[in-house]
Formats: structure tokens, sequence, C-alpha cells
């Protein structure tokens, strides 16, 4: 079957409307590593995917859920020793404060779970978040995935705040606020909820601010951000979907690089490398609290086979030390992309942590006019030379790279050359 017939059948019966990626897109058939091959054989480096978090098809964890789904997979209101042996695991890579864990599915279910959480223990509704931010896709999350904002527009009980921009500076003409003014914002943010009778139940966000594009902000920003929302009654949750599990390769999770210790964290796809597990980690007080007041369970999250996959994805990223590979890697490329820049004048600025970096591409540095549709096709454009990225930002003209762990060096001078190649033909 031609790719193009297969699509027309996914188009029959899932619809149009299920996105894909690339102008053309690929009919991935295997993965291994930070490779991944189409239905002609054809190879891909893969540097996008942090489901994979170990890498695609990892033989440790693949022997995992095999070795358990032969064994046994089922409710998980029946006493298994997995979920108890992972949960303590897990919740010992995190400070002491963060005690308690729920596990779900998704990372939308994780998200929807620490919303309740907040709104339940603080008496309140209203829920701060950033206006180009992804959360997820239920109805309560949709709420505050404002980088797809939902068609019923936003609740009353939301403020969206202007995520902070450290390339274009303080209140550009775009409109765009700096940190400072961003702190100025939630102030504001936490004033009009209490006055509208909402409340403040808790400010959400992703802890290297991932889609509004990586911004890079002060070290202390988040912990004076938090301070606000904790002072007007709400709490602080911490989205490590996308930076946790040591992806920003100086700390384990994102929240650790602002010195401050969130009330609620969400993990998601990472966890498990590909099967669905998604977790909350909380203080004990609140977890207590909440299963005080709301009888949380979930059919399918953290069953045997899913918390066998999770475990072992955490003894990969001790064995192979994944999180230095990451610091070690992440710096190496973020190097590159700088001479890069000072190669290509489409380059506009570069930024990120770790195994999670990008440039954002500008027709013009002085004016830093967003190269939106260039970006695109330098995207489309590395697909067709057989490397894969995505991506970002409000204006999407950031280049969002953001590969599995075991990424190395060689892997990202390959994504480097590659680049500078598609950038010199533009």
């Amino acid at each position: 079957m031609t790719t193009a017939e297969l699509l027309e059948r996914r188009f029959r019966v899932l619809g149009r409307g299920s996105p894909l990626f690339y102008d053309q897109p690929l009919h991935i058939v295997r993965g291994a590593g930070v490779w991944l091959y189409d239905a002609d054989g054809r190879r891909y480096l893969d540097a996008y995917n942090n489901v994979p978090h170990v890498g695609h098809c990892h033989p440790h964890v693949v022997e995992a859920i095999a070795r358990q789904a032969s064994v046994l997979n089922t409710h998980t209101r029946y006493l298994h020793e997995g979920i108890v042996l992972y949960a303590e695991r897990l919740t010992s890579w995190f400070d002491r404060e963060l005690s308690m864990a729920f596990l779900a599915c998704t990372g939308s279910e994780a998200n929807e779970i620490a919303l309740r959480m907040a709104t339940v223990c603080s008496g309140h509704r209203g829920i701060l978040c950033t206006k180009f931010a992804y959360h997820g896709n239920t109805t309560a999350v949709a709420q505050i995935s404002t980088v797809l904002p939902p068609p019923e527009g936003l609740g009353p009980h939301i403020r969206a705040i202007t995520a902070p921009d450290s390339y274009r500076g303080a209140r550009a003409a775009n409109g765009v606020l700096s940190p400072a003014a961003w702190l100025a914002e939630i102030e504001a943010a936490c004033a009009s909820l209490k006055e509208s009778g909402q409340g403040v139940a808790a400010i959400l966000i992703d802890t290297i601010l991932s889609s509004e594009g990586l911004p890079a902000i002060p070290a202390e920003f988040v912990a004076r951000a938090v301070a606000i929302v904790r002072a007007a009654g709400g709490v602080y949750i911490a989205d490590e979907v996308q930076p946790g599990f040591g992806r920003t390769g100086t700390h384990k999770w994102g929240y650790q690089r602002h010195g401050v210790v969130p009330d609620i964290v969400t993990l998601g796809k990472p966890m498990a490398n590909g099967h669905p597990v998604s977790g909350v980690i909380a203080r004990a007080e609140l977890a207590t609290e909440f299963a005080a007041k709301v009888m949380y369970f979930n059919t399918f999250g953290g069953n045997p086979v899913s918390c066998a996959a999770a475990n072992a994805v955490l003894d990969v990223l001790e064995r192979e030390r994944l999180q230095e590979n990451a610091r070690v890697v992440g710096e190496h490329a973020l190097a590159g992309l700088e001479r890069l820049m000072q190669k290509h004048e489409l380059i506009g600025d570069v930024r990120g942590h770790g195994l999670f970096f990008g440039a954002e591409l500008v027709t013009d540095r002085r004016s830093k006019t967003p190269a939106t549709a260039e970006t695109r096709r330098v995207v489309n454009a590395m697909r067709e030379r057989g490397v894969l990225i995505s991506r970002i930002g409000v204006h999407d003209n950031i280049l969002k790279i953001r590969p599995p762990m075991p990424f190395s060096n060689e892997n990202a001078d390959l994504l480097l050359a590659t680049l500078d190649d598609v950038l010199q033909a533009l």
C-alpha cells in the first residue's frame, strides 16, 4: 500500500481534522534508539520525539513490558507490588516535600487531576496559565491550553497571562511582555479573580515554557511569581511533561532550575517510553486532603504492565547516565547552533536547556520580524533530508528540537550539518 492510499483510508475513518506532521506525512513502521524508519526503509534521525524518552524500542523497556504482560495485567483496584514499588521509587526522585503519587494514563488526565486537587483543597476556582501554553485536551484542561484556544472561549475562572519573551524584551511593539511586566500581570490577574468571586486556586505552568518558545528567564523569576499566587491563596502546579526526567541536563525536573518546590507536579508521555502512563506528585497534606474528599481511581492508570514499563525507564535513565548525556550533548548542540547563527542571518536567537533547544528565525534581525513561513519550510526541508524536528512559539517561528535522551554528539553534528545545508539552500 502506498502512503497516499493509507492517508486516504485514514481520512475516511479518522477524518481530516486528525493532525499529522509535515506537508508530506511520514509512514513510519519501525523505531530503534534515535532512529525511525519509514515504509520504504528510509532512516530518519529523530530530533523531535520525547515520548520514547530513553530511545525507541529500548530493549530493557520492551523486555519489562513483555515479561509483565505474560504474567498479569488487570484493574488497578487490586493490590499489586508494581504500583507501590514504582511510586516509592518515583517520589524518591523529587524533593522530600513531594512524597505522594497518583497515576493515570495521559498528561491531560494528570493536569485535570492537579486542577481538581487545587480547587478542592483551596476552595477556590481561579486558575492562572500562560497565553500560549499546552497542557492537554480534556474539557477542563483545554481551558488552559491556550496555544489551541477552545472555540467556546476561556471560562470566567481562567486568567491567561502573557509569557515573557527573552528575545524581544519589555513591551515591544507587538505587545510581548518582559519578565518584570509578567509579574505585574500575575498580581493583576490574582486581584481580578478575587474581585470576581472566583478566588485563586493555582498557577499552572510548563517549567521551561516549552510551547512559548523556551524563553531564557531569570532563575528567581518563577519563584517570585509563585510567591504572588501563594499569597493569594493558590498553589503552584508544575507541568513537567516536556522538561522532566532529566531532559534539561542540569536537573531531574525543570522546576528545580527556579529554586522553588511546587505543591503539585504533573508528568506524562516520557514516563514509560510510549506506554500510556502519567502521574501527579503532590505534597502529602494536599494529596491526603484531596483523597479524603474525592474518591479518585483510574482503571488503567498504574496497571502492572504500565508500572513495569515506567520502572524500566528509571533503570535506563540511571544505568546509562542519560541526564548527564543531556547536559553534555545539549551544550554541544547549542554551541553548534550559535555558530550557525553567526553564519545565517535567518537565525535571530538560539536558546535551550539540555536536550530541548531551538533557534528563532527572523526575516530581519533589527526588527526581529518572525520568519514564520521560512520556519515551516525549514522543518519540511529537514524532513526531506532525513532529520525530524518541529516548530513552536507564539509566531510559530522557533525550531523545536527535542530528541530522545540517548542522542549523541555525533547525532547532533548530523542535525547541525543538515540544518546548515537547509539554511544555505533557502
